[in-house]
């Protein structure tokens, strides 16, 4: 069996940007999507060659909304993708851009799972986060995917928004599970507030800490008792639906990002692009290398950071790495050799993480 390796594909194209978001999108790029696509694939064979990059146990396309793309683009670069024999390809959607014909495009793509940004299930709570997306739209996004013949549909939410309530996450979480066919992936992001965003300048739309962390204890009970398992603290899935390249960034594997602001990752060293898509598809395009910057990882660096992304999962991190810290009681729990994160622990992931030992 191949040893994991993923490819991240950045689509940097959206039609509006939420208040939010603080990633590298643009409204007004739309004319580059064909030069960007040819781009994305050239970086790819080159990487391939260069690099000797391994064939790919995993592929995500990201951004941005990757499904504002034109389906034969999409399927453009993943074409210069070499993939392992039953590889995980996911594409993001939003979901007033689901139609048959691009989930057909999709498929003929390798385009194995689909991860929709639902957010919420409740309009107002849309509304707050500057979504145009509706409700009914989520149901026939999610029942065409299911058409499609797709292995695994995911929804992504958003928890804290100021213009939520408990019960509007209640009804979110039962909307959700009610969509045909039932997702077999969640994921539920906490609203951070990004410098520079429309959120970032209103206070008062800023998350309360208490009611995120009460939604999601809300989301946790309300998903296990449905047959989900967390896997990574904003993660549950049915048994079997985890998501593998994430899962491959949390084991601290290695990856190749391609397209603009992408990231990558190999043994000790890490880099990312040009953040525009101008600039991205100028060097391309001239032979010369998409990299903005790198970072050599030390030996002690690598060791702590893989310690810091095995404590948000389920296997947790070595009982010997965790210290005797009454600070800690109640956020943790033993199993074995293994410390493993509590509910609570989970939202306090980030202190418990400052404790640890990179040696036991």
């Amino acid at each position: 069996m191949a040893s994991p390796f993923g490819v991240y594909v950045h689509v940097p194209f959206c039609a509006w940007r939420c208040d939010y978001c603080a990633f590298a999108t643009w409204t007004d790029r739309d004319p580059l999507m064909a030069d960007y696509a040819e781009a994305c694939a050239a970086e790819l064979r080159r990487a391939g060659r260069d690099e000797a990059l391994p064939a790919a146990t995993s592929v995500y396309v990201g951004g941005g909304t990757p499904s504002r793309l034109p389906g034969e683009l999409l399927g453009e670069i993943l074409q210069a993708v070499v993939l392992a024999p039953g590889a995980e390809v996911t594409a993001e959607c939003n979901p007033e851009d689901a139609s048959a014909e691009r989930f057909a495009h999709w498929r003929r793509a390798g385009v194995t799972r689909v991860s929709f940004g639902v957010q919420s299930m409740v309009p107002h709570v849309l509304d707050s986060l500057g979504r145009r997306h509706g409700t009914t739209q989520v149901a026939s996004a999610v029942a065409l995917a299911g058409g499609a013949g797709f292995a695994s549909v995911s929804v992504d939410l958003i928890l804290g928004a100021v213009t939520e309530t408990d019960a509007d996450m209640a009804a979110t979480l039962e909307a959700v599970l009610a969509l045909e066919p039932r997702p077999a992936h969640v994921s539920a992001y906490a609203l951070t507030v990004e410098p520079g965003t429309p959120l970032a300048r209103d206070p008062a739309r800023h998350p309360d800490d208490d009611v995120v962390a009460r939604r999601y204890a809300l989301g946790d009970s309300t998903l296990a008792r449905a047959g989900y398992r967390w896997y990574e603290v904003s993660n549950w899935a049915v048994p079997g639906h985890e998501c593998r390249h994430n899962a491959l960034y949390w084991a601290q594997g290695d990856y190749r990002g391609i397209g603009c602001a992408a990231h990558s990752h190999r043994g000790r060293r890490r880099w990312w692009n040009i953040r525009t898509p101008e600039r991205y598809i100028e060097a391309v395009r001239a032979g010369l290398p998409a990299t903005a910057a790198e970072e050599l990882l030390t030996d002690e660096q690598s060791a702590f950071e893989g310690l810091a992304l095995a404590l948000r999962t389920s296997v947790g991190v070595p009982a010997s790495v965790v210290p005797d810290d009454p600070d800690l009681d109640g956020l943790l729990e033993r199993h074995r050799d293994r410390a493993v994160l509590t509910v609570r622990g989970r939202l306090l992931a980030n202190e418990v993480t400052v404790r640890l030992r990179t040696q036991g």
